[in-house]
């Protein structure tokens, strides 16, 4: 049996250029071919694989095609080394704000694939303020979490979540059982309740049908991460998002008071200014990054405030 046939060299630098370009003019002007050239050698490419490189009707990298990417980009480059002592290559720098919690328990378990796929992208991570939208510098990209939209941002949306009401086991042993589900006003009063004004009260109050307001009084915090470990060492009780606290639920650390979980008024979107994407480092983290995240952030461009 014949061993696989190399795709053309040709194709495999338009499918390289079109990834990182995202604009067949642009790829071929690059390449010095036409656009349409351009589009030629990717069917080839296409079709000598058997597989969909980009999504349809975009420029969006599917799996395989990011995949596929991960080994052409630095077989590539390696074919471009002259022989001899090497020129040192500088990085492409790409800057990212990021929301704390979010950075720990989504962003940097999943960061060593973006590394493999992308050697040559330098990621600087800032953290970002959760509802206030503040960074220390700007920033290519921002990770906000917010009810949004944002005008003047292009935008794609990356995790919603639910919250439900959690606490230590030692103060489920101190004030529990909760048998109603700690859905009733009785329940949430005998214990201190967490507050944030990332995840308020009322949204588990009107779900609950619980006619309570806002609490004024208990700790309070303006992080995911400190409210849950807060939680965790005993302070009382606080709504944790399934996804962002999965790590607390999964060690024991912190036990759910209901088997109920109500949507968080607040997600998780990817934000940056018209033409960011025009840079290949910026697209190839926004698309690694939804496709990380299961594909499933939905892209929204907000013309207002431009």
């Amino acid at each position: 049996m014949p061993p696989p046939r190399i795709p053309p060299i040709q194709n495999l630098l338009a499918f390289e250029a079109l990834a990182r370009l995202r604009s067949v003019n642009r790829a071929g002007a690059e390449l010095a071919v036409t656009p349409s050239a351009v589009s030629h050698r990717l069917r080839q490419l296409e079709s000598q694989l058997g597989t969909a490189l980009f999504a349809r009707g975009s420029f969006t990298l599917t799996a395989d095609g990011a995949s596929y990417l991960a080994q052409v980009r630095p077989a590539l480059q390696a074919l471009q080394q002259m022989p001899g002592p090497r020129a040192t290559a500088t990085a492409a720098r790409l800057k990212l704000a990021v929301t704390p919690t979010f950075s720990r328990a989504v962003l940097l378990p999943r960061l060593a694939g973006f590394r493999r796929a992308y050697p040559e992208i330098e990621l600087v991570l800032q953290v970002a303020i959760p509802l206030l939208d503040v960074t220390a510098e700007p920033a290519d990209l921002e990770v906000r979490f917010g009810a949004g939209p944002y005008p003047g941002w292009e935008q794609a949306l990356l995790m919603r979540d639910e919250v439900t009401p959690v606490c230590s086991p030692d103060t489920l042993a101190e004030a529990g059982p909760f048998d109603g589900g700690f859905a009733t006003s009785e329940e949430v009063g005998r214990v201190r309740l967490i507050r944030s004004p990332l995840e308020p009260w009322s949204t588990w109050f009107r779900a609950c049908g619980i006619d309570r307001p806002e609490p004024r009084d208990g700790a309070q915090f303006n992080d995911v991460g400190l409210m849950l470990d807060a939680a965790a060492a005993g302070l009382g009780v606080t709504l944790a998002r399934l996804k962002l606290g999965a790590s607390w639920l999964d060690s024991g650390r912190l036990v759910r008071l209901s088997p109920r979980s109500v949507p968080s008024p607040h997600v998780h979107t990817l934000c940056w200014k018209p033409g960011t994407l025009e840079r290949w480092e910026c697209a190839a983290f926004h698309d690694w990054l939804l496709a990380a995240l299961g594909g499933s952030g939905i892209v929204a461009t907000s013309a207002e405030g431009r």
